[in-house]
């Protein structure tokens, strides 16, 4: 048995690649002694995924990341899922969308695969694990919701009204990303990532733009960056303030709900008029942006920030002044620190139990590395904290909007005459729930052989299974929506 290897001491003088990351190729029993290091909180695991009969593992360590391969046997590796339990979902998945084998790996039920694939049809019922004890009962929850939300099964077992365990069953808006991706030209390769969470869509069209840049070599102008970040906390923006409000009105405080809808209903106008697209969709692309911000769309968002900064106060008031409200969010839904750091949870989850960590600011990229902002946290881990986590945030993305309209100078938005070539590229972007990863694999005619996108919600779900354990199934619906997890984000 190999002992754990941190990262730092494995990757000390080596230079990195244009994207950050150093790139190594390992043996089984370094590739093992890695997995270790992940479950004995040396580094972070980032994630796995699998490309050209290699398993490959993205690292997070002090400062620095690595991506290391491992060239399988027959389809099989060694399960990092079996010595790192966060790495799980990540390795069923690969089961079900590559075929590889992780040799050890503690559960091999179907992920993504709901027996429902061609030529991979199954007539099984999905096992949920079992729970015994005495007086115990099952809810069975979704996938078909009440409200208009993305498809998922919720399996509930409760004594009484308390909850004993929850069980989750995702996929059911599997898209074949992957496969969708393969062989296109980055143009139709950006619209695809853009839409495999809308919610998020300058976030990932951010992460693939900087993966390919990175790949070919690519530069970006200095408008273009700044437009990027402008529109990645208008994003953020957008979500936080409108989780808020529904995060209020699972309280029954249905008056906040509407205060925020109304906010956010405000920003969607505003971006549509200084974009073209109320999601701000399709405006991030490989080389810069696909549209440029004009003096009057500069003054339509300074406009917006003083309405939004309102709005922000008025509800952090009524908040703090309704011990009816806190009385359901204190103490509900707690995320342990400890479960934090082991499962690396990004955004808001990892931020409200204390883990500092936030992609802007750890691995800092244009233009964020020339910006000051303030990396809040908070210790408790509940409902509470992921709210206030969320409020923290906006003002820190206020302040940050404004600085960055303050430095916008003319120029270009975009490079001109870039080559084409075989390369690879990773990019680990900062959206509103948490650090986005990919990683795109060119061939030699610059179109895409191979792309892998990793939302910060496959680290986030499972969390949210032990968050709720011991509290009451009514309030499953409030916890749930202090997550907000990506439903089409995971299911890929």
């Amino acid at each position: 048995m190999s002992a754990a290897t941190p990262l730092n001491d494995l990757i000390a003088g080596r230079a990195p690649d244009r994207d950050g990351y150093v790139r190594l190729d390992v043996t089984p029993d370094l590739w093992e002694s890695l997995a270790r290091g992940c479950a004995a909180g040396l580094h972070d695991l980032s994630s796995v995924w699998a490309d050209g009969g290699k398993v490959r593992m993205a690292l997070n360590g002090d400062r620095q990341r690595a991506i290391v391969s491992l060239q399988t046997e027959d389809g099989a590796y060694p399960s990092v899922a079996a010595l790192h339990a966060p790495a799980m979902r990540l390795e069923r998945a690969l089961r079900d969308l590559y075929g590889v084998r992780p040799l050890g790996l503690p559960d091999e039920r179907p992920w993504l695969d709901h027996g429902r694939w061609p030529g991979r049809e199954s007539d099984g019922r999905y096992a949920f694990l079992p729970v015994e004890g005495e007086g115990l009962h099952q809810i069975p929850v979704g996938p078909v919701h009440a409200g208009i939300i993305e498809p998922g099964h919720f399996r509930f077992t409760a004594n009484g009204e308390t909850v004993v365990r929850l069980e989750e069953r995702l996929g059911y808006v599997h898209k074949g990303v992957h496969l969708l991706l393969a062989g296109a030209d980055l143009e139709h390769g950006a619209r695809i990532v853009g839409r495999i969470s809308g919610d998020s869509t300058v976030a990932y069209a951010w992460a693939f733009a900087s993966a390919v840049e990175a790949a070919l070599g690519w530069s970006v102008p200095p408008r273009a960056l700044l437009l990027r970040a402008i529109m990645a906390e208008l994003e953020r923006l957008s979500h936080h303030i409108s989780d808020v409000g529904a995060i209020c009105n699972d309280a029954s405080v249905i008056t906040m709900n509407a205060r925020c809808m109304l906010q956010r209903e405000d920003m969607l106008t505003v971006a549509k008029a200084c974009f073209g697209h109320r999601m701000m969709m399709d405006r991030v692309v490989p080389g810069g942006v696909a549209v440029d911000l004009s003096s009057d769309g500069v003054g339509r968002i300074r406009s917006l920030l003083a309405r939004l900064e309102a709005t922000r106060a008025e509800i952090l008031r009524v908040y703090d002044s309704m011990p009816s409200l806190q009385d359901r969010t204190v103490t509900t839904g707690i995320v342990r620190p400890e479960l934090a750091q082991q499962f690396a949870a990004g955004g808001y989850v990892g931020r409200a139990s204390g883990r500092a960590f936030d992609a802007r600011k750890t691995f800092a990229y244009a233009p964020y590395d020339r910006l000051d902002f303030d990396l809040k946290t908070r210790g408790t881990g509940d409902v509470d904290a992921r709210l206030l986590v969320r409020m923290d945030e906006i003002v820190e993305s206020l302040k940050l909007v404004g600085v960055l309209l303050d430095r916008l100078e003319p120029g270009a938005i975009r490079s001109t005459a870039l080559s084409l070539q075989a390369g690879e590229g990773a990019a680990l972007i900062e959206a509103f729930r948490g650090d986005v990863f990919m990683d795109v694999r060119l061939d030699e005619a610059g179109r895409i052989a191979h792309v892998h996108a990793r939302d910060a919600s496959w680290f986030q779900w499972p969390l949210l299974e032990a968050a709720i354990e011991g509290n009451i199934v009514a309030d499953f619906p409030l916890c749930n929506k202090s997550f907000n997890c990506s439903y089409s984000g995971h299911d890929l």
